[in-house]
């Protein structure tokens, strides 16, 4: 036998379960994003999908855009996050077709970024703001509507600046992408 070889029964190895991509999931469901760290990477629907390959957990990911800076450090965290719940050396793949969308957000990442007094995104990605319609940005802290965009980026280049007419509050807008 040479080093490399499978023996016998490592080939008799039963199929993982359904049950261990739940909670594939639920591991995923703790791992944060580092630029806003309320929301989770699944939060953000940046994991596309988890399946098996070959007995090895397999992690697909789309990056909120292309050149985000933060890219390689949330998929080393995924991957660490995996390997310590017991998931071994998980297969990460980016996939970039289709584009990530803010239309991916699902409804807790939305509320846990408004109790964080970041404005989730409003609507869905359009094309509105093309044809001069600001969306009403409602603002996280007094929730009142009156609002005022200061700046077209906030903190992030994700992110625009607002201001509350009524509370007089800034707040950063995650915008529609």
């Amino acid at each position: 036998m040479q080093a490399g070889d499978l023996i016998a029964s490592d080939s008799r190895h039963a199929a993982p379960s359904d049950a261990e991509l739940d909670r594939a999931w639920q591991v995923l469901d703790e791992v944060m994003d580092p630029e806003v760290p309320v929301v989770s990477v699944t939060d953000l629907g940046i994991v596309r999908e988890i399946n098996w390959q070959e007995q090895q957990l397999r992690v697909v990911i789309t990056p909120t855009y292309s050149g985000c800076p933060a890219t390689e450090f949330i998929e080393q965290t995924i991957s660490q996050a995996l390997s310590e719940a017991g998931f071994g050396n998980p297969i990460m793949v980016q996939q970039l077709t289709p584009a990530w969308t803010t239309d991916w957000l699902n409804q807790r990442g939305r509320d846990r970024l408004e109790a964080y007094g970041i404005a989730p995104p409003v609507g869905s990605a359009s094309k509105r703001t093309l044809l001069g319609e600001d969306p009403v940005v409602r603002c996280p802290h007094c929730k009142s509507e009156h609002t005022e965009q200061l700046s077209e980026f906030g903190s992030t280049a994700c992110k625009a600046l607002y201001r509350c007419i009524d509370c007089r509050e800034p707040f950063d807008y995650f915008k529609c992408i």
